[in-house]
């Protein structure tokens, strides 16, 4: 006997509670392979891997250890702890993962939202993740170009005739936090950018928080960067910035098209759609003949004598 065929799915994406759960299992569970997978192949170039990630830092040379003109110039990296090389090795390897994997669990994320979506609106995967991908990527590249300057902010404050040591492993932490962090930012303004154009958000409103986002967004910078300097906080928040206006803009282009093609289509639910009232003229007052008696046969009616005539005469008689 063969295996009952499974049931066909619902052209409107409506599921129920257990398949929701079943799906977010699998899509989290293609997510993680895919980031094991680049995490294995990161692991093959850990030595690079580090060392690009430590190139920021200002070690100090021999000569400047011994001069304290240089204390709170430089510092003196060390990896403190037996089992500290493989736990970070380890961890730079996972970071690596988690960005190398970007486009994989990006359409994994997608592909969870995109069955409660229409038919019209599924065909913005592409894009989404065609502008996700290099949008987290800039973000952790910003992330990156910001590390000299954060660590050179936070030495400067170093007491004086001190020498700061600097363990790697709280390095790490800062960056592979700064990394992610700046990478999952510069992803908010395409969020919004789907919202528009799933129908959730219009351009109008988005337009009208812009004093809000600006605030919430600078705020945002002043926690997520690790330094004091205003320099590192500008640096996140004016790209940020700059792509929430971007995405504005195309929020109001694509509620201008969809007006266009639909009046009715910023309506709600519960609105009623607009009705046109005005009035034509009428160009002209136009005669119209007046139709005889139906049938070839029927006499006109002037000659058809009525029925009460009819009985006057024969009262007559």
């Amino acid at each position: 006997m063969s295996k009952s065929s499974k049931p066909p799915k619902d052209p409107d994406g409506r599921m129920s509670l257990g398949d929701h759960l079943r799906e977010l299992r699998n899509r989290l569970v293609k997510s993680v392979l895919a980031i094991v997978a680049c995490t294995i192949v990161a692991a093959f170039f850990s030595k690079e891997l580090l060392h690009l990630l430590m190139e920021p830092l200002p070690a100090c040379t021999p000569a400047q250890l011994a001069d304290p003109h240089f204390h709170g110039h430089c510092a003196q990296v060390a990896v403190i702890g037996v089992t500290a090389p493989f736990a970070l090795t380890l961890k730079v390897c996972i970071t690596a993962g988690l960005v190398g994997a970007v486009p994989i669990w990006l359409y994994q994320l997608w592909a969870f939202i995109s069955p409660g979506l229409h038919k019209n609106e599924r065909r913005y995967s592409m894009g989404f993740l065609a502008a996700g991908t290099p949008l987290f990527l800039g973000g952790a590249a910003c992330a990156y170009l910001l590390m000299p300057t954060t660590i050179r902010v936070l030495g400067s404050f170093t007491p004086i005739g001190a020498q700061q040591i600097l363990p790697v492993d709280g390095y790490l932490n800062i960056a592979t936090r700064m990394v992610l962090v700046f990478g999952a930012a510069f992803e908010f303004p395409l969020i919004l950018v789907m919202l528009n154009f799933t129908g959730a958000l219009s351009g109008k409103r988005m337009l009208g928080w812009w004093r809000g986002m600006v605030m919430a967004i600078t705020v945002f910078a002043a926690f997520a960067t690790p330094s004091a300097d205003p320099v590192s906080m500008l640096a996140l928040a004016a790209p940020i910035w700059v792509l929430f206006f971007v995405a504005v803009a195309i929020a109001l282009l694509n509620d201008r098209r969809r007006r266009r093609r639909n009046p009715d289509a910023g309506l709600g639910d519960e609105e009623a759609s607009h009705l046109d009232l005005s009035v034509e003229g009428v160009g002209g007052v136009q005669g119209v003949e007046a139709s005889g008696p139906v049938g070839a046969s029927a006499a006109p009616l002037a000659s058809v004598p009525s029925a009460r005539a009819e009985t006057v005469d024969d009262d007559i008689t």
